[in-house]
């Protein structure tokens, strides 16, 4: 059905674009990520493997009375930080995937 030549070819874009995709997942993977509560109350950084690497309490936040709020901003910041890699990974890795796979 193919051809050796074509065969050859197609063989040798595949795998230069497994390389691609090697390469940008490991660049997400030491890009960091920082979400963001309201008024940057709280803040979580988080590497592309989803690992949390810091996570930033202000002093105004933080109210014995209110953990609940508390609780909420760090939630609100852990999301947007996992919200970014998801788009950022979708953004760079959605060229060599079908739709929705990322």
């Amino acid at each position: 059905m193919f051809g050796g030549q074509n065969m050859q070819q197609m063989m040798k874009q595949a795998k230069k674009m497994q390389k691609q995709m090697e390469d940008e997942q490991a660049d997400i993977a030491k890009t960091e990520y920082v979400g963001h509560a309201p008024s940057d109350l709280v803040l979580a950084t988080f590497n592309g493997d989803r690992e949390l690497k810091d996570l930033q309490i202000k002093e105004e936040v933080v109210d014995p009375e209110d953990v609940d709020s508390l609780s909420d901003m760090v939630i609100v910041a852990v999301n947007d930080a996992l919200k970014q890699i998801d788009q950022d990974s979708q953004k760079r890795l959605g060229q060599f995937a079908p739709k929705g796979m990322f």
